[in-house]
């Protein structure tokens, strides 16, 4: 794997939409003010690559503009890293024309460049892997930069610090605390506080054994069902499959399984259909851990707990549930192909390339 540098004081960082385009929206504008307020407050330059603000419509209908300001984004040697605007749900539209572009294939090989983001973006982060380039499923511009509190979450404030040279953190733990998401994300909202909770319970080892190392593989749950099923979009199984964007069994031996439910809260039969689907794709026999999100909101807490134990069926296998990664919040950050090392005993997880 290639790992990109950190960001430094006076870099570029390009903002990309490769997946919605409400970044373009008018009622997206607060957060672009303030995400590009707190950018510059770290030292950094943001650049809206050329299509990132074409609104909603334009970028449903032009996927190929989206997969443009991707490939601009890693041939400009001034911009260091690249930060989703959000997630989606139709990334895989981009694939054609970047799987089959020599250019973009050669430049990222060339330029590894740091890249961020999460949820339907897990179908950008599978790509850059079987292309051979760490990336890091954690904050993206929308929902974690652009926060309308007057703070970013100070969990995942510390999480996007550790993107930049000299703050780097091997050690990821539990948020001492978790937020409902909110229901009016307006520019009259902004400044009032998410709803907090006390975290009581922190990770959970659901089985198996305390200490457990692999490298780290997944991403969000219903984008890996969307990839091998089509259930959203009718030819998104056929295109994935044409570039093998998910990995093959053996590609999984060994690994830990990183995985998180949407902001759909997906009831639990559902959520049972998911999970199996990777057990009959023979994920679970062959990787060394499973490490599962807190469901947004805690929705359906503990019927996915139980799902887990239910349909893995293996008590040797470990889970590790309620970590803080991808749709509830905070979030840290999970770098793909990074090799983390899971202990129970001391609740911690230890990361290192």
């Amino acid at each position: 794997m290639q790992y990109a540098r950190k960001l430094r004081k006076g870099d570029k960082v390009a903002i990309v939409s490769l997946s919605s385009g409400m970044l373009g929206e008018e009622f997206c504008s607060h957060n672009i003010e303030i995400g590009v307020k707190r950018l510059k407050e770290y030292g950094l330059e943001p650049v809206f690559m050329p299509n990132a603000l074409k609104g909603i419509e334009y970028l449903q209908a032009h996927p190929e503009a989206r997969a443009k300001d991707l490939k601009d984004a890693f041939l400009d040697n001034s911009i260091a890293g690249i930060f989703c605007a959000i997630g989606g749900d139709d990334t895989y539209r981009l694939l054609p024309y970047l799987m089959d572009d020599d250019e973009f294939i050669k430049v990222v090989e060339k330029q590894p460049k740091l890249f961020t983001g999460f949820s339907d973006t897990t179908i950008n982060h599978l790509m850059f892997y079987k292309l051979g380039l760490s990336t890091y499923y954690g904050p993206n511009f929308i929902c974690d930069l652009g926060e309308i509190a007057d703070e970013m979450l100070p969990y995942t404030k510390k999480a996007f610090e550790g993107y930049l040279e000299g703050n780097e953190s091997d050690e990821i733990v539990s948020s001492d605390t978790w937020y409902e998401e909110r229901e009016d994300f307006s520019r009259e909202a902004m400044g009032t506080e998410r709803k907090a909770h006390k975290e009581e319970r922190g990770f959970e080892l659901l089985q198996g054994s305390e200490i457990f190392q692999g490298e780290l593989l997944g991403g969000c749950l219903e984008s890996l069902y969307d990839i091998l099923t089509g259930s959203r979009y009718e030819d998104e199984k056929k295109v994935c499959e044409r570039y093998g964007l998910f990995p093959d069994k053996e590609e999984w031996i060994g690994k830990i399984l990183f995985i998180e439910t949407c902001e759909e809260k997906p009831i639990p039969e559902l959520f049972e259909r998911e999970v199996l689907l990777l057990k009959e794709k023979g994920v679970f026999d062959v990787v060394n851990g499973v490490l599962v999100g807190k469901p947004q909101d805690e929705a359906f807490y503990q019927e996915y707990k139980d799902i887990l134990i239910k349909i893995i069926d293996n008590e040797e296998l470990p889970i590790v549930y309620n970590m803080n990664f991808g749709h509830a919040t905070p979030r840290c950050a999970l770098q793909y192909g990074a090799v983390a090392k899971v202990d129970m005993k001391q609740k911690r997880i230890f990361v290192n390339k």
